[in-house]
């Protein structure tokens, strides 16, 4: 029998189909990322879970001329099947083929780049305002979660959003789950909210029985404000009311004919409507029902068995490293605090957290908050905190920063993961612009350890420097030696290999690169210097101005932009050091936007393999190099 979703090229074909084919359609879905995914690896058990609800929304609502606006958007693979992108989702996440997110050059039915949280409803708001004033009728419909609304800036939009917005619809897609378990006081709402779906059914069953009554309509009204009033005493609908929301639900994420029903009955509201919708997380494959958290990022798995497929590699990442060597020294020392904005899985603070709940704080989806809050925490030095958060969502706490940290002169430690190229979830996710804006910090101090042994080194250092210190580190594997721990002073750089003439300043993990560049040179008798600067603020001025002495030609390393990276702060100490004979060939990622896909393919694309180095260095220098050897 030929399957429902192979006919579906756009919504139109969708909206042919009966809606007692629904429910086998949504089968067909789930079968097919469940086939995918356990190939490619992505997310998959929110994308599970929103199955119905994405039908749904296609079957009642014209895209795209109907703005379906996802918020972070990693839950649209749904979407993205049933808009035409079928026959290419084996090349989900994977380089040149489809992203992991909405993206608008993809398809008409994608509006906006979007991979973090909080986004959905401001983006949304702003496209409705615009509507209004250029006279256009069409619907906007936010897709958000619960935990968006742990996020500051979607309460803001709320705030802004008025009472007589028409043709403006939320979707809280309510899983009780972001990536790790929900936290905070807006999650205890929701659940009182779910706790008493009985008010929403009198609501409805009176509402008809006034209509057929005479002066229905009149009454209607009059009762629907009784009605709000004794909703509001059994419920905390009330929260949602006050800004100008009707609140609808919750009702069942999974009951395709029921959600068309809803979302067909809200159409012509003559206020910005919210709906509940309350649904599982992995809907449809049992392991990750059991298994949220570890199915939200899905690595490749057995699809019969639901188990993952066992890594390559044996050695650890430089997140779990960090993850086991916070918790030894929480273990050692009762002052240590970690604070981590919903990403306590991925930054492996999990152990930490379960066995020290009180002094590891999951905030939520609020990074703002998170970086604030951890200057209050290290206010009067009675506590070490370590903010754990990913180099890409720093950037939205860049005000807090700069305001209540560093200004401040606090002494957090920010363990800042992902720092660097994220591979296939793209251009939101890669940690490739951080040092240039903490460079602009004064009083902040900026490292990157080339292996674990460093980076533990580090971590122990950091609280005896008493200033914000920021340690940068990749998502991937690294060699952690069991020797010793020594105390890395703050500043001071590392010579790993002794040349002469040309200087390679290699910035943390690409030390492994810079390694074999020099193997290369070598067999092009070029013995080249190998610098790991550790420090990117300060930089180990001493040694480099020593080094200035010996060699005219350097070459920066780094898995960062070019702009504001590590060349840029070398070339200006250079500068203002006076070595203008120096001649300098900066190599990091280019100025630009950077896609998706596998690291290996990223990184070739960008210039920064071994092979691809060597010749750029060759290139630059041939004609010097030949005439110093």
């Amino acid at each position: 029998m030929k399957s429902k979703l192979s006919e579906i090229n756009s919504p139109d074909d969708l909206k042919k189909i009966k809606p007692s084919e629904l429910k086998p359609l949504c089968r067909q879905i789930r079968d097919r990322i469940i086939d995918v995914l356990s190939v490619t690896g992505g997310h998959l058990a929110s994308n599970l879970g929103a199955v119905e609800l994405t039908v749904a929304l296609h079957y009642v609502f014209d895209s795209p001329k109907d703005k379906m606006i996802w918020d972070v958007s990693h839950q649209t693979y749904v979407h993205k099947l049933l808009t035409g992108r079928n026959n290419r989702f084996e090349t989900i996440r994977q380089y040149g083929g489809l992203c992991g997110f909405s993206h608008p050059k993809e398809s008409p039915h994608d509006h906006f780049h979007a991979g973090h949280a909080g986004t959905a409803l401001p983006l949304s708001l702003g496209v409705a305002t615009t509507r209004d004033l250029s006279g256009g009728d069409n619907y906007v419909i936010s897709v958000i979660g619960d935990a968006t609304l742990t996020c500051g800036m979607s309460l803001e939009a709320l705030n802004n959003l008025g009472r007589d917005r028409k043709k403006f619809i939320i979707i809280l897609n309510d899983n009780r789950m972001s990536i790790s378990k929900n936290v905070g006081n807006i999650t205890k709402i929701l659940s009182r909210l779910i706790s008493n779906p009985r008010m929403h059914h009198i609501h409805r069953k009176v509402d008809k029985w006034l209509e057929m009554l005479p002066l229905g309509k009149k009454l209607t009204r009059q009762g629907r404000k009784f009605l709000r009033s004794l909703k509001n005493y059994f419920s905390s609908a009330a929260l949602l009311e006050f800004f100008g929301l009707s609140y609808i639900g919750p009702i069942d994420g999974h009951d395709v004919e029921g959600l068309i029903e809803t979302l067909q009955g809200v159409k012509d509201s003559d206020n910005p409507v919210l709906i509940h919708v309350i649904t599982n997380k992995g809907e449809g494959m049992h392991e990750a029902i059991k298994s949220p958290i570890t199915h939200h990022g899905a690595k490749p798995f057995d699809k019969v068995t639901g188990k993952f497929i066992p890594p390559t590699s044996s050695m650890p990442t430089f997140p779990k490293i960090f993850g086991k060597h916070l918790l030894e020294m929480a273990d050692n020392d009762p002052k240590i605090v970690a604070v981590t904005p919903a990403m306590s899985f991925g930054s492996c603070l999990d152990p930490f957290m379960t066995k020290y709940p009180s002094r590891c704080i999951d905030v939520g989806i609020a990074e703002a908050h998170a970086v604030t809050f951890c200057g209050g925490l290290a206010y009067e030095n009675k506590m070490k905190i370590v903010c754990s958060i990913y180099a890409t969502f720093l950037q939205r706490g860049l005000d807090n920063l700069f305001h209540d940290v560093c200004l401040q002169e606090l002494p957090v430690v920010f363990a800042l993961d992902r720092g660097g190229i994220s591979g296939p979830d793209g251009a939101t996710h890669h940690g490739i612009y951080d040092i240039s804006f903490l460079n602009a910090m004064p009083n902040m101090i900026i490292a990157q350890p080339r292996n674990g042994l460093v980076l533990r080194e580090l971590l122990s250092s950091a609280f005896g420097y008493g200033r914000p210190t920021a340690i940068r580190y990749p998502n991937m594997a690294t060699e952690d030696a069991a020797d010793p721990l020594n105390y890395r002073e703050c500043g001071k750089g590392e010579i790993l290999e002794e040349g002469r003439n040309l200087l390679i300043i290699a910035l943390g993990h690409m030390n492994k690169t810079a390694r074999q560049v020099r193997e290369n040179l070598l067999k092009n008798g070029i013995r080249a210097t190998l610098l790991d600067p550790v420090f990117v603020k300060p930089l180990d001025a001493e040694l480099i101005n020593k080094l200035m002495l010996t060699h005219k030609y350097v070459v920066t390393i780094e898995e960062h932009s070019v702009a504001g990276g590590l060349g840029s702060i070398v070339n200006n100490h250079l500068i203002q050091q006076g070595f203008k004979d120096a001649e300098v060939l900066n190599l990091g990622v280019p100025e630009r936007f950077i896609g998706h896909g596998a690291y290996k393919d990223i990184i070739e694309e960008i210039g920064l393999t071994p092979e691809k180095i060597t010749s750029q260095i060759l290139e630059q220098f041939s004609f010097e190099l030949s005439n110093a050897r």
